[in-house]
């Protein structure tokens, strides 16, 4: 299974483009002042410009029309409309909130729209209407995870790459050439932003790179499952770090009756760098659970169809324990060194 030659060339040309952009994006946060500044609640130690993902976002707004017209269905061209709208809304807002903070109403409005959109045209082509309230809330929660967890260098630029890829090979089994495409223009469309963002980043990803990723990984995600319903399980075991540090941050936090929606350093990859790993190290681990764990569990689950939940069910329960041993180490090294 291959791309055609024609579609072949967009995920090196969004590439490119992310490349290009970011690199303005680095000269243009420094006339602007648009620096994140060392404090209690940041992983950094040195101000660094923020907004490099207005690259991604433009370099898939670029490609998304050009998959429409060339590889994709009638149906398919209507939800990418939704997705190119949505990523817009959501982008959009995630800029204006990296110039100057915008309070949470109107963004949760944006990605309230962005997703309902997107959920709308998933409906049209013939997702039953029961299903919308899910996707909904799927979509604004994706895009506040993938906002959560974009911390350090390098760690949402590699999480994105993965999981980008993996939908990819997901889309061309069965075979969906179009959505295969979208897949891996984002991805590429990321590593060109991940070249300046690698540790030491040069630049950080912003709201706008964030949020944008996280309602994409919800896109693809769900395009996919509308085609073949049964990729759910693979396409959640191919997020598990993510979605397992999120979730488990957030379940203490409200069993400790912390604010779980307020700024913290709470997750585990930054108790990993509070406890003197670097930013490149705890990337790498987060990168070493996909490549050894995630990927062949995915496969599994691919294989196992339906019943790719048991695999989905034995990842998920293992990352947690992982996670709680993680974090309870990190919790022990903490206190060793107050003493």
């Amino acid at each position: 299974m291959v791309l055609p030659g024609s579609a072949s060339l967009l995920p090196p040309f969004c590439f490119l483009v992310a490349l290009a952009v970011v690199r303005a994006a680095i000269a243009y946060a420094h006339r602007r002042g648009m620096l994140d500044q060392p404090g209690q609640r940041r992983s950094h130690t040195i101000p660094t410009p923020r907004g490099g993902g207005i690259g991604i976002v433009v370099a898939v707004l670029i490609g998304l029309p050009v998959i429409a017209l060339d590889l994709a269905s009638a149906e398919l061209r209507l939800t990418l409309a939704a997705v190119w709208l949505g990523l817009a809304c959501v982008a959009w807002t995630g800029w204006w909130d990296d110039h100057r903070p915008l309070p949470i109403v109107p963004r949760l409005v944006a990605q309230t729209a962005a997703s309902g959109l997107l959920a709308l045209a998933l409906c049209a082509s013939g997702v039953p209407v029961p299903w919308l309230p899910l996707l909904l809330f799927v979509g604004v929660g994706s895009i506040n995870l993938h906002n959560f967890m974009d911390g350090i260098d390098g760690l949402l630029a590699q999480q994105a790459m993965f999981v980008m890829a993996g939908l990819a090979v997901l889309a061309l089994a069965q075979p969906a050439h179009g959505l295969a495409v979208a897949a891996l223009a984002v991805g590429f469309a990321t590593t060109g932003f991940w070249v300046y963002n690698r540790a030491p980043a040069r630049i950080f990803m912003g709201d706008v790179g964030s949020g944008s990723l996280g309602f994409l990984v919800f896109a693809v995600g769900a395009m996919l499952w509308r085609i073949a319903p049964a990729t759910c399980w693979p396409a959640a075991i191919l997020c598990s770090a993510f979605f397992t540090d999120a979730g488990m941050t957030l379940l203490v936090r409200i069993w400790r009756g912390r604010r779980w929606y307020s700024a913290h350093r709470e997750h585990l990859y930054q108790w990993m760098v509070r406890g003197g790993r670097s930013h490149g190290a705890v990337s790498g681990s987060y990168t070493a659970w996909n490549l050894l764990v995630c990927a062949p569990a995915a496969y599994a689950a691919w294989l196992m169809g339906a019943g790719g939940w048991v695999v989905f069910a034995v990842v998920y329960g293992v990352s947690a324990v992982v996670w709680m041993m993680l974090k309870r180490r990190c919790l022990r090294r903490a206190r060793e060194r107050k003493f």
